[in-house]
């Protein structure tokens, strides 16, 4: 079995899950419904369930075109390394959630950050809903790193 610790599969698996969050998070970009950018044109203060962080427009921009085109390197260069052998296929059953898990939290961030008049629904539905989500997934990659360790 191919070592999955070492650095050409390694530092490709932990730039993927670590890049999707923040690619995904900017990709989505900002769900603030209309009604309420319309209010905050007018100069009505928006609610914020978290108060997002911003670099600004550029700074996001960059952020988030560097994280989408590291995860797919990091994708391809995985994807690569499967299919030469470097990296043994069922290891795919502990990135993919991971991955997807990913994915939740950078969309479950635009959420959360929203800006809203008065009670913010969606964060409620994403913490209701997507945090057992979550915490499956990472039981999921838990389990399948477990039963692929070496003995």
């Amino acid at each position: 079995m191919p070592n999955p610790y070492r650095p050409a599969v390694l530092l490709p698996s932990l730039l993927l899950v670590l890049a999707t969050p923040v690619a995904v998070w900017w990709l989505v970009g900002d769900v603030t419904s209309g009604d309420a950018r319309r209010l905050a044109a007018e100069g009505v203060a928006l609610d914020h369930t978290v108060r997002p962080v911003s670099l600004g427009a550029t700074g996001d921009r960059i952020v988030g075109v560097l994280a989408c085109v590291a995860a797919a390197v990091a994708l391809g260069v995985l994807v690569r390394g499967t299919v030469v052998r470097r990296l043994d296929a069922r290891w795919w059953a502990v990135l993919a959630p991971l991955v997807v898990a990913g994915a939740l939290v950078g969309y479950a961030a635009r959420v959360l950050t929203a800006g809203v008049i008065g009670a913010n629904i969606g964060a409620g539905l994403i913490v209701l809903v997507g945090g057992p989500v979550l915490a499956v997934l990472l039981v999921v990659a838990a389990v399948a790193a477990w039963r692929l360790r070496p003995r």
